[in-house]
């Protein structure tokens, strides 16, 4: 300041062109000051300047709402200004470059001449889905603060809700939400057939024997929204109706009849199970009794009476086969009797099968002589 300025009452200001300032006197703002030199009151040093570096496009300043209704004009001459409504988000871009994201009833200002600068306002529906090309345009500039990403593959089915409402079933593909106020959850559901086991279930038979036994079944889920909503969780529903069902159907048969009768066994309980998983969207499939295990001293006593029976069949057949035997040596009895040339042949082979073993033999045929000749059977 120089000593004429001081008897003036004036100051020199200088502005850059990165740069914007605001001169206030008295405490009353008095303009925006652009690029430039400029000489301005200040008596009793009264004179203030507020200065803004335009690296920070955004105005942020304590003096916004005087500057907006004091000096409208000025303010409207170097100041964009961006809204949203109540059910409205505002993207802003820069220069063609996405900017910001603007939530419901929010407002951004931001400096004119750092731009140039679009807005564009998106209404918020009931479902706060947003466009497919929006939400890769956020993704791929990383502004994703205001909105949810929700992937669903193939094979599945996702179950929207907002504040706990059920909205609507979304198919494969990847959904984004806007995250404003309100509360959205995803259910993923998977529509693949799966496997479900009942692993080591203890029961107690009809005549007290106490056994475990092994479930597997196979089921799919054909309505997302009954599967979701009917219970709190549909597969341990699912579970509990295969365990108590067939506990109820082992429970009252013994244990013959589950050793004898399992396949039907299954076809009884898992009647059931179906008709009650059809009331909440589950398709049941196949349902198997793999598995009956039976204590340590049962096992014993059963390998016992199976072996048992095994070695009682066993001499039936031995019993069996000596009689057929016997019968046969009696049928060829009566046709040597009969027939004394078939005798005789008999007794030729009888020879000639211990002649190959001894070097001499000397056959005899009774007292009578039939065979008094010494056959010699080899030098």
């Amino acid at each position: 300041m120089t000593i004429l300025e001081k008897m003036l009452g004036r100051q020199r200001v200088l502005v850059k062109e990165n740069e914007r300032a605001i001169a206030l006197y008295k405490g009353e703002i008095q303009t925006i000051l652009e690029p430039g030199e400029h000489s301005l009151a200040n008596r009793g040093n009264r004179l203030e300047i507020a200065r803004h570096d335009l690296k920070n496009p955004e105005f942020t300043s304590p003096y916004e709402k005087a500057l907006f209704e004091k000096l409208p004009d000025v303010a409207a001459r170097h100041l964009t200004v961006f809204r949203t409504g109540r059910t409205e988000v505002a993207v802003v871009e820069r220069d063609g470059q996405l900017h910001a994201v603007l939530g419901p009833d929010r407002k951004l200002v931001v400096w004119t001449v750092t731009g140039p600068w679009t807005g564009t306002t998106v209404p918020v529906g009931e479902d706060l889905a947003v466009e497919p090309a929006l939400m890769r345009r956020l993704g791929q500039a990383r502004k994703t603060e205001l909105m949810t990403v929700h992937p669903v593959v193939d094979g599945q089915a996702g179950l929207l809700f907002v504040d706990g409402a059920f909205v609507k079933v979304l198919a494969a593909g990847v959904h984004a939400f806007w995250n404003v106020g309100r509360m959205v959850q995803m259910k993923v559901v998977d529509l693949k057939r799966q496997s479900l086991d009942v692993a080591g279930q203890e029961m107690l038979t009809r005549d007290r024997v106490t056994i475990r036994v092994n479930i597997a079944a196979e089921y799919r889920v054909v309505d997302p929204v009954k599967a979701v909503t009917a219970v709190k969780d549909f597969s341990e529903a699912f579970y509990r109706a295969l365990q108590y069902t067939f506990r109820k159907a082992l429970g009252a048969m013994t244990l013959d009849q589950i050793l004898e009768q399992k396949v039907t066994v299954d076809a009884e309980a898992a009647a059931k199970v179906r008709a009650d998983m059809a009331e909440i969207g589950i398709e049941v499939s196949d349902i198997t009794l793999k598995d009956v295990i039976l204590p340590g001293e049962m096992r014993d006593i059963l390998n016992q009476v199976v072996a048992a029976e095994k070695q009682a069949e066993a001499n039936v057949i031995r019993r069996r086969e000596e009689t057929n035997a016997t019968r046969s040596l009696l049928n060829t009895a009566k046709v040597m009797a009969e027939n004394p040339v078939m005798l005789r042949l008999k007794e030729l082979e009888a020879l000639e099968t211990i002649a190959g073993k001894v070097e001499r033999l000397t056959v005899h045929n009774g007292t009578g002589g039939l065979l008094n000749d010494l056959v010699k059977l080899r030098d």
